[in-house]
């Protein structure tokens, strides 16, 4: 795979960087990114209050589904910010191309909230009842607009993370979960949860003052230490940004076939309800151990190129622990304790959920290399590479499922974590196989862009 064009600027005299170092630009990373869950929980938590509790989050867990779809463009945006802006011509390159992302953002939000693309929708695809299904359409008229600031944030994220003032991103997701819960305790106290908008505003209020935060550091950062124009930085318009961000939201849109596909078929398991309600417990607590560790493409773009070295040995020392957490959860007392008091799940589904959760520890034995593979895919400008992989992801996903369903549906909500962990697999094997062959043709460093 040729080099066609440099996308940042020239490689860095390669120097020690300690471990301790790169842990300190990580680990706010990772807070911030396990503080989210803590979002869903006060939220949650406040609409169980309601007096119908199972209608009032049906309606905005239903929404939040959506939403966590249309928010993915915005989302891209912090991974290209962080890769390609090095001045003030490649920011408001990727500037430009975040404000057609809110527009299509938008637009597609307002299509949903106002038009009968809605009701359909929320109808046809989620399965929402009748009586359920205007309240669901109001309760993503507000949620609509954190896509928006959800984007803003990351834009301004991707400054912020390169230029290693990482503790925002945790600071910044403090105060969000200050302002929820204070906001939380006020419609508590006044007696007001009647619906899933009330959920809906606790969400936009977080997103809002994380938001501002972002937005306030990464100006500064800005102005203060990105530079006007950087010597051989070779991103200054909107299609080299572009070469870079739609194979990225390709992937994304990718992935979101996923979740749906195994919740269909799950369906057509021995016992439906326990196949599904296991899968997303486990899936639930894999997910927990595993969004602390979601950000080693950034250590790999932000690091390799100064000392390759001391980010692999960072990987390798960080690179097991996800499964080995997964596993304390799955084989020893912590787990069903953990389920039984604090989820409140029954004997039966407790077993399942440990069952498939076992099975998870493939998925997170493999995600952090992943993710490090993906990183030095963002480094050398070739996210190309990653909507094939994504692809294969999906593929042998699909597979497992229909062959499992067919052959073992005993396995219940097993078959998903099976199926989702040879995903992975099949995804790490061909971004293994390619940065392979990149390898025999040329260094690994020399961050070529791909073709439009």
């Amino acid at each position: 795979m040729p080099a066609t064009q440099e996308l940042l600027q020239p490689v860095p005299e390669r120097r020690q960087v300690p471990l301790s170092k790169l842990f300190a630009f990580f680990l706010p990373l990772g807070f911030s990114a396990s503080l989210v869950t803590i979002s869903h929980v006060i939220i949650n938590s406040t609409l169980a209050r309601a007096a119908h509790p199972e209608i009032v989050i049906a309606t905005y867990s239903i929404a939040i589904s959506l939403m966590s779809i249309t928010e993915k463009p915005g989302v891209l945006l912090r991974q290209t910010c962080s890769a390609l802006v090095r001045d003030h011509v490649s920011f408001r390159a990727l500037a430009q191309i975040a404000f057609y992302v809110f527009s299509c953002i938008l637009a597609a939000g307002l299509l949903v909230a106002y038009t009968g693309l809605g009701p359909w929708l929320f109808r046809s695809v989620f399965g929402v009842e009748e009586r359920l299904l205007q309240e669901t359409v109001g309760v993503y008229r507000i949620l609509m607009f954190v896509t928006i600031f959800s984007g803003i944030r990351c834009l301004y994220h991707g400054i912020i993370i390169f230029n290693k003032r990482t503790a925002w991103m945790t600071i910044g997701m403090i105060i969000r979960l200050a302002g929820m819960y204070a906001l939380a305790q006020y419609f508590i106290r006044t007696d007001q949860i009647n619906s899933g908008n009330v959920g809906a505003y606790i969400f936009l209020t977080g997103m809002v003052i994380e938001c501002l935060i972002a937005v306030w550091e990464g100006h500064s950062l800005l102005k203060k230490r990105i530079p006007k124009k950087l010597e051989g930085h070779t991103v200054e318009n909107k299609r080299q940004i572009f070469r870079f961000y739609r194979p990225l939201l390709f992937y994304s849109l990718l992935a979101v076939i996923v979740s749906p596909a195994i919740n269909a078929l799950l369906g057509k398991t021995s016992q439906m309800e326990l196949a599904i309600a296991s899968y997303a417990i486990a899936l639930s607590l894999a997910n927990l151990v595993q969004s602390f560790f979601s950000y080693v493409h950034q250590i790999v773009l932000n690091y390799y190129k100064t000392d390759r070295e001391q980010v692999i040995r960072f990987t390798l020392l960080l690179g097991f622990l996800p499964a080995i957490l997964v596993g304390v959860l799955a084989y020893t007392p912590v787990g069903p304790w953990f389920m039984q008091n604090l989820m409140g799940v029954n004997e039966q589904l407790m077993h399942a959920s440990l069952a498939a959760l076992r099975i998870f520890m493939l998925m997170n034995l493999i995600f952090p290399w992943l993710d490090f593979c993906n990183g030095i895919i963002m480094l050398r400008g070739q996210t190309k590479i990653m909507v094939w992989s994504q692809s294969a992801n999906v593929a042998v996903t699909l597979l497992t499922l229909v062959v499992c369903v067919l052959a073992v549906p005993s396995w219940n909500g097993m078959i998903g974590s099976f199926a989702q962990s040879l995903g992975f697999a099949a995804e790490l094997a061909v971004v293994l196989f390619v940065l392979r062959r990149i390898a025999k043709e040329g260094a690994v460093d020399t961050l070529p862009a791909s073709r439009g």
